[in-house]
């Protein structure tokens, strides 16, 4: 299946509608790298111009950037590889979206730069292998990494009595119930633009089924009508038909979630550490106003993984500068204060190992102990499974949300659509 191909694919699916992104800013005169990426808004936007300046003022190299809003951006950037009109240098997801990118043809390796910067004493293993290589070569950078927990208000868990962190099933269910009588949502889920809810599909099956079993189902080697993936969404079901879940899920975005667990609304909600910049810009305190913890163990047999992304940079095949893409992807993830500055702004974890932890919240050092504690680190679930197939299931889960009792039709609609994806490839 041709790459153009398989982009109408993601399009037809998106049902795209509107204005896209389709190239980049016109070139000034001078030595310049361009760039587009989806850190806008609430994802980092102040942070990045910064660190774009920073680096203009020590190298001599002009950024032209080209910010692209997050949702737009997935679709907006295929567009733009598929007609080989690409920036020197573009935010990724690591994980399954970049692979599809790689085996078009459209990236350029980074092998040499990875080398001379010595990043293998800069980027942990782990990240290193499973984000960086793609087909034996390394094609990404990290940029920034996320931990999805459940966050919560502790001064309304406290208040209904809740004191300890439930780390089992039964105690979180027993924690949903005291709040739900306590006059307080358990559960606020802001899937407007559908990816919030895989967090919970994605904990609910490794929980439940576990990692390698998740990864058969994300390679198309499982069924979305096996009895295990079945069974994590009965449990998902269970807690929407408790009442557990705010109600009109899918007219809530990520952030009207988190509005609603600061302002005491709800209880809590199950996020990436992005939430933590978010809150802290409302000048919310971690570890007073709001803390995490991690999502509860359901089949203690089960090796206990932890769940995020993994932001990255890529350089295109055709860029126009591919030394200055290289110095600019080299700077931005060895220069230690443009990591930390990064980190800070975005909630995220640094994937320098040179930046110093005392720089983060007490929530977020939980957060990096959690990930460096975990027995695997797995990608969510839209950078786990390629493109097509990722929108299948994330289509399923808002539609999931707005009639669990479907559950069953729903998964074999799902199967149905992603064997086809799978059978192209």
């Amino acid at each position: 299946m041709s790459f153009l191909k398989k982009v109408g694919a993601v399009l037809g699916a998106l049902a795209v509608t509107g204005t896209l992104l389709v190239g980049v800013p016109a070139r000034a005169a001078g030595k310049e790298v361009t760039i587009s990426h989806y850190f806008t808004g609430d994802l980092g936007h102040d942070a990045i111009t910064k660190i774009f300046a920073d680096f203009e003022k020590k190298t001599g190299t002009h950024v032209v950037d080209s910010p692209t809003g997050h949702e737009d951006f997935k679709t907006a950037i295929l567009v733009m590889a598929a007609g080989r009109n690409l920036p020197d240098v573009f935010s990724y997801w690591a994980g399954a979206r970049t692979q599809f990118v790689v085996d078009s043809g459209a990236l350029r390796p980074i092998d040499d730069m990875w080398k001379s910067s010595g990043l293998d004493a800069v980027v942990p293993a782990a990240i290193a292998k499973g984000a960086t290589l793609y087909n034996g070569k390394r094609y990404l950078v990290p940029f920034g990494y996320h931990y999805a927990g459940l966050f919560y208000n502790k001064k309304v868990l406290a208040k209904a009595g809740i004191t300890a962190a439930p780390g089992t099933w039964p105690e979180f269910l027993a924690a949903c119930k005291t709040l739900k009588a306590a006059g307080v949502t358990p559960i606020a889920l802001g899937s407007k633009n559908r990816w919030p809810g895989q967090f919970w599909f994605d904990y609910l099956i490794l929980r439940t089924a576990g990692p390698e079993y998740r990864a058969k189902l994300m390679a198309g080697q499982a069924s979305y009508t096996d009895p295990e993936v079945k069974a994590a969404m009965k449990l998902w079901k269970d807690l929407v038909d408790a009442g557990y879940f705010a109600k009109n899920a899918n007219a809530d975005d990520w952030t009207d979630a988190a509005d609603k667990v600061s302002r005491g609304d709800a209880g809590m909600t199950l996020m990436g550490t992005w939430i933590t910049g978010y809150w802290d810009g409302l000048k919310q305190k971690a570890g007073e106003d709001y803390d995490f913890y991690e999502f509860p163990v359901i089949d203690p047999r089960v090796p206990k993984a932890a769940v995020g992304p993994v932001d990255g940079l890529v350089i295109s095949g055709n860029a126009k500068n591919a030394e200055g893409a290289k110095e600019l992807l080299a700077f931005l993830i060895t220069d230690t204060q443009a990591q930390a500055a990064w980190a800070k702004a975005q909630g995220a974890l640094s994937p320098n190992v040179k930046v110093d932890p005392a720089g983060y919240s007490s929530v977020m050092r939980r957060a990096l102990d959690v990930v460096s504690s975990a027995k695997a680190f797995a990608f969510n679930y839209d950078l786990a499974t390629t493109p097509p197939a990722a929108e299948v299931g994330l289509s399923m889960f808002a539609e999931f949300m707005n009639n669990p009792a479907d559950y069953p039709q729903q998964l074999a609609r799902a199967q149905t659509q992603v064997s086809e994806v799978f059978k192209k490839k």
